[in-house]
């Protein structure tokens, strides 16, 4: 029964806020004490698990997401991000935005921390998005989908690629190689696949668009800037009017993604200390990056115009915490069921099943356990869990199982994770919106993977 509560407690947010036009963070909070009551918590521990998933969530990516929000605008009030939008498309072309972007974000910009990447990365979606016509927004949101979550399961240093990786026993190097073939191949027929529906009408920016009047705000004062910037081009002798170049003025975005790169490795690498992840901590990292971006922004565009950027971002900032927020209550009240342990009896795997059966099986595993907790993490690690102690009696090889387990974990993440509402307000979706952009884009993605998979499973 709880696997069904839980179906109906997911359904019933999707239809309350697409259908009924009800706010998410009143759905979410709906959706949430039903399932904790039909699972037989009771009105304290329900409530005690909503607060804790709130409390746990904003612990965890709370001052990510601040830290992130004030650094991209004011990026945008230096004009750091439409310049190098610009300078993207003059070198690339509108048609290979995408591919670059999100291609990027998987091989060269893996992260441990994909909270990290999307509020980095949204602000440059959203600055790049006109420039692609109508659509713009949604294919760079889908690519943004594609290019941070297939690296994260694929690709060292995602988290989820490093905890199959050492659950299964799986050398990372061999994990790195395998997974940047995969990795690469699924980004780029996914971000391929992807465009062609939203060239024959997938996407509906009047439906699928929702910015919060933050954000919109925002971009009417990223393109007074762009203009402000253009004007006075000629203009350098005016001081404390002159914008960074470009190069300085990424640095606030460059900086923290290189300490967060170089922690993760040196941890995986074995040879981290103590001041090592210090530096490498993403917190640190994004602070030390928004501490340079407000340096540069005060001694460039004058100080009342950094001022007006801080407010700006702390005004964006409190709509996406709230909603980030009470996304991870659902989580933790699933997390409080016994809905894992339902799912782990519901699957056994058989001796020397072919290697096609067992790849369908991890993936199913993975993709079932991800649909049910609404964590890609947990979900690769749970599905290792259980499919670790019959790796021996499976005639597959170890990198190829663990490969077909982060492509399941990655299908179709929804309105249960955290992830979903960042996704949503930080991009400025709706949710039908996000449901396209991140929902179909993963479910894309983790199905696009598997023949890539059991096509490599023949040359392993």
């Amino acid at each position: 029964m709880i696997v069904l509560h839980a179906t109906i407690a997911i359904v019933a947010v999707i239809a309350l806020i697409i259908v009924l036009k009800v706010d998410p963070v009143i759905s979410l909070v709906v959706g949430s004490l039903y399932l904790g009551l039909t699972a037989g918590l009771g009105l304290e521990k329900t409530l005690t698990a909503i607060v804790d998933g709130f409390g746990n969530i904003m612990a965890e990516v709370g001052l990510l997401i601040g830290f992130g929000v004030l650094i991209g605008s004011l990026l945008y009030a230096m004009g750091a991000l439409q310049r190098l939008v610009m300078l993207l498309i003059r070198l690339l072309g509108p048609r290979r935005l995408t591919y670059a972007i999100a291609s990027a974000l998987t091989i060269v910009f893996p992260s441990i921390y994909v909270d990290v990447q999307l509020v980095l990365a949204a602000p440059l979606a959203r600055s790049a998005a006109p420039s692609l016509g109508r659509n713009g927004l949604g294919l760079l949101a889908g690519s943004l989908t594609a290019g941070i979550l297939v690296g994260y399961v694929f690709v060292v240093p995602g988290l989820g690629t490093v905890s199959i990786a050492g659950l299964l026993d799986i050398p990372l190097a061999t994990m790195l190689g395998y997974g940047l073939i995969i990795g690469t191949l699924t980004v780029v027929i996914t971000v391929f696949l992807y465009s062609l529906f939203v060239r024959f009408g997938f996407w509906n920016p009047e439906k699928d668009e929702h910015a919060s009047e933050a954000l919109l705000e925002e971009e009417a004062l990223s393109a007074q800037r762009e203009s402000d910037a253009a004007a006075s081009e000629d203009a350098d002798d005016q001081p404390g009017q002159r914008l960074p170049p470009l190069p300085v003025a990424l640095l606030p975005v460059v900086v923290p993604l290189l300490m967060i790169a170089f922690g993760a490795i040196a941890d995986a690498a074995g040879f981290s200390t103590s001041l090592i992840a210090f530096i490498g901590n993403p917190v640190f990292a994004l602070f030390v990056g928004l501490v340079g971006a407000y340096a540069l922004a005060k001694a460039t565009v004058s100080r009342e115009r950094t001022d007006e950027a801080m407010s700006k971002g702390f005004d964006t900032m409190g709509q996406i915490l709230l909603i980030t927020g009470v996304g991870g209550s659902l989580g933790e009240v699933i997390s409080s069921t016994d809905l894992e342990d339902v799912l782990k009896n519901l699957f056994s795997a058989e001796a020397g099943a072919p290697i096609i059966v067992s790849i369908l099986l991890a993936w199913l595993i993975a993709a079932v356990l991800h649909l049910a907790i609404g964590s890609i993490s947990v979900a690769a690690i749970t599905a290792a869990g259980i499919i670790g102690p019959v790796l021996g009696e499976l005639d597959a090889p170890v990198v190829i199982i663990g490969l077909a387990i982060g492509a399941g974990a990655l299908f179709a993440l929804q309105v249960n994770s955290n992830f979903f509402w960042m996704f949503q307000t930080l991009l400025g979706v709706s949710t039908r919106g996000a449901l396209k952009a991140l929902t179909f884009v993963t479910a894309m993605a983790s199905v696009v993977a598997l023949p890539l998979i059991a096509a490599l499973s023949v040359f392993v």
